[in-house]
């Protein structure tokens, strides 16, 4: 009997689920250890808790496999309990010598964020902090449930537009797919174990309707 999909805010015992969704989304297993793959995606998590004031979490037979996060700048507080287990998530990276690799070009990740900000000549009230679920739950029309409920809530706060970031490691198609608009875009390129890679990083933004 096919299970049904509860939606609900996030709570501290969806966070192993999460990261999980997190790792395989941008694919941290790929360049780094499994210890460093799964620090980098409680780091990731727990950075986004600390900029948000809206989340919803796709659960399927108790099971998270879809989450959203959103901003809105007028109703934002920090959580300090999400500021320490970030700080203690950073902290597990910096004590590898591997870690502290990845964390330099994550560094660099953030400074074309601002560049992109800047690009766009928009000011945004609003953002979307995380978006993602779960391959083994695609096709199920997760995404668009998860979304149509950030869009009410940036709606009710009154936010005529919001954004995100994002880049061509995860499924950025989802974000189009969603009405979202590429506003602008740059293009970098990374050493990652003796390799150089190229990657395209994205600011997305939506225009809210009504």
């Amino acid at each position: 009997m096919e299970q049904k999909i509860i939606y609900r805010e996030f709570q501290k015992q969806d966070a192993p689920w999460i990261a999980d969704i997190i790792k395989e989304a941008w694919n941290y297993d790929k360049f780094s250890s499994p210890k460093t793959a799964k620090n980098l995606s409680f780091l990731f998590l727990y950075s986004c808790l600390t900029n948000q004031s809206f989340t919803q979490v796709a659960v399927e037979d108790g099971i998270p496999i879809g989450v959203i996060m959103g901003k809105s700048s007028a109703s934002h507080t920090c959580p300090p309990i999400y500021r320490l287990k970030q700080v203690c998530a950073l902290a597990s990276l910096y004590l590898s010598k591997e870690g502290r690799k990845v964390m330099k070009t994550f560094e660099s990740v953030n400074h074309i964020d601002k560049e992109l900000t800047a690009k766009s000549g928009y000011h945004y009230p609003g953002e979307v902090s995380f978006f993602a679920v779960s391959s083994s739950a695609r096709g199920k029309g997760i995404g668009k449930a998860l979304f149509h409920r950030l869009l009410h809530y940036m709606k009710s706060e009154q936010i005529p537009r919001f954004f995100l970031f994002t880049d061509t490691s995860c499924n950025y198609g989802i974000y189009e797919h969603q009405g979202m608009t590429r506003r602008c875009e740059q293009s970098t390129t990374f050493e990652i174990e003796g390799q150089k890679a190229t990657m395209s990083f994205f600011l997305y933004d939506y225009e809210c309707q009504g």
